[in-house]
C-alpha cells in the first residue's frame, strides 16, 4: 500500500465506504461505473490512465468479509467482480501474470468452469484466466494422457469420467471441475459488495 494512502487513513479514519462505483471485468480491466451505469447494472467505462490504474493496483486489498476494495486515500472503494478477485494472463517468461502486474507463482490448483473458463489458485489468490488465453492452455491439456479434443473436453465438462491434466512449464496439474456459482463460497470472496445487506 502506498505511504500516502496510509497517511490519509491515519489522518481521516472515519470516511464512509463507497460501493458500486468500481468494477473489475473478466479481462482484468478496471471500470468506472457512474450513476447511469449503476442504474443499468452496466459494466461502466474502462480506465485507461496508466497512473490511476497503477495506483488502484498497488492499493487493492480484501476485507474480513471477502470483499475486495481499492483504498483511495482514507476511503475504501469496494469493487464489483465480474469473475474472480484476480485475472491472469499467460506470460512467456513468468508463466502467469496477474492484472495487477504481479507475477503469479505456479498454480497449486487448476479448475474449469462449465462454460470453459479456467481458474488458477495459488495460496490465497484465485485468478480467472483471461478468455483470450484459454486456447493456449487448452493446447497444453491432456485427457487420460492424450491431447484433449473439443469433443472429449465437452464430454468431460458434462461429467464423463477421465483425468484431465494441464502440462505447463514442466509441471503436470490435475484439472478439477467447478461450478461458477460455487467459486465465491469455496474461495471466500464476494462478487457484488454493493448488494450485501446494510452496506457501510
Amino acid at each position: 500500500m502506498d505511504d500516502i494512502v496510509k497517511q490519509a487513513m491515519a489522518k481521516w479514519p472515519n470516511v464512509p465506504n463507497c460501493y458500486g462505483w468500481l468494477a473489475l471485468d473478466a479481462r482484468g480491466a478496471w471500470r468506472m461505473r457512474d450513476e447511469a451505469a449503476q442504474r443499468a447494472d452496466a459494466t461502466g467505462d474502462k480506465l485507461n490512465n496508466a497512473a490511476l490504474v497503477g495506483f488502484i493496483n498497488r492499493n487493492y486489498a480484501r476485507d474480513e468479509r471477502g470483499c475486495w476494495y481499492f483504498q483511495n486515500g482514507p476511503q475504501r472503494v469496494f469493487v464489483n467482480l465480474e469473475a474472480t478477485p484476480f485475472i491472469a494472463r499467460t506470460d512467456p517468461t513468468q508463466g502467469f501474470m496477474l492484472h495487477t502486474g504481479e507475477a503469479m507463482t505456479a498454480p497449486e490448483q487448476v479448475f474449469m468452469l462449465e462454460a470453459g473458463s479456467i481458474l488458477l489458485r495459488t495460496g490465497e489468490r484465485l485468478a480467472q484466466l483471461d478468455d483470450r488465453d484459454v486456447a493456449q492452455l487448452l493446447q497444453a491439456m491432456e485427457l487420460e494422457g492424450r491431447t484433449v479434443t473439443d469433443e472429449g473436453l465437452l464430454a468431460w465438462l458434462e461429467g464423463s469420467s477421465g483425468t484431465l491434466t494441464l502440462r505447463w512449464q514442466g509441471r503436470e496439474m490435475a484439472v478439477e471441475r467447478l461450478a461458477a456459482d460455487e467459486a465465491p463460497q469455496r474461495f471466500g470472496f464476494v462478487q457484488r459488495p454493493d448488494q450485501l445487506p446494510a452496506s457501510t
